[in-house]
């Protein structure tokens, strides 16, 4: 899961897919980083470990990190969350088996559209209301395909 500062969104996507893989006893590693490095080692923001506690999901042990062209090889399946942090990811890599790994997560729920998550950091608590559901839908579905053996 990626995103610009590993602060808002990625971590949040982070710990929804966990906790829905953790529930039916998928043994995955999921994980979150940012396309930049301005919050490197701190926790995510303090309105994104709430909206991930009112709904029972703890993201308060994490910490950010930047994208590093090495989780290519240590990830089989990348999301960004939106068109810029696309772009910055396969800015990285190193072959087509990389780029083929990068996706959109909203793309999981309307391949159509290339949906992006927006960026609640500048808005109220609504926007990380937002952001929890639009993630919380999409990492259903991931949830699902992954119970059926699929990307």
């Amino acid at each position: 899961m990626v995103c610009l500062g590993n602060i808002c969104r990625s971590p949040l996507a982070e710990g929804v897919l966990q906790e829905k893989l953790n529930r039916k006893g998928l043994d995955i590693k999921v994980d979150s980083a940012g396309t930049g490095g301005w919050h490197v080692g701190q926790r995510p923001d303090l309105r994104a470990i709430a909206i991930a506690n009112k709904y029972g999901v703890d993201i308060s042990h994490q910490k950010a990190r930047q994208f590093s062209p090495t989780d290519f090889q240590e990830f089989d399946i990348i999301y960004a969350m939106d068109g810029s942090n696309l772009s910055d990811i396969v800015a990285l890599a190193k072959s087509s088996e990389d780029i083929e790994k990068v996706g959109l997560i909203l793309d999981e729920l309307n391949v159509e559209n290339n949906n992006y998550v927006p960026d609640p950091y500048y808005g109220g608590d609504e926007g990380f209301e937002k952001v929890y559901q639009l993630l919380d839908a999409a990492c259903e579905i991931i949830t699902k395909k992954m119970c059926n053996g699929k990307r």
